[in-house]
């Protein structure tokens, strides 16, 4: 098992390159003409960068189950999926 440093040391210049482009990203929204004020999407990443900065090692979880739908036994009836017979 590798340690921490380890990982680190493999994965820091690849964590910056992602960080710099969410912040790139954002910042392209905020020049933008119009407003993203109150959209459901930028309060979900906002959520999402508030999880990744908690010091918790399940963060990956809480994520996926932040831009995750509950599961709906119904999923196939209410996309009008076909069912196997």
């Amino acid at each position: 098992m590798k340690s921490s440093k380890e990982i680190l040391d493999r994965e820091f210049l690849d964590l910056r390159s992602k960080l710099l482009d969410v912040a790139a990203s954002l910042d392209r929204i905020d020049r933008a003409e119009g407003s993203v004020e109150g959209d459901d999407r930028m309060k979900l990443l906002a959520a999402g960068i508030a999880i990744i900065a908690q010091d918790d090692p399940d963060r990956a979880r809480q994520i996926q189950h932040l831009f995750s739908r509950d599961f709906d036994p119904q999923w196939k009836q209410n996309f009008n999926m076909p069912t196997r017979n």
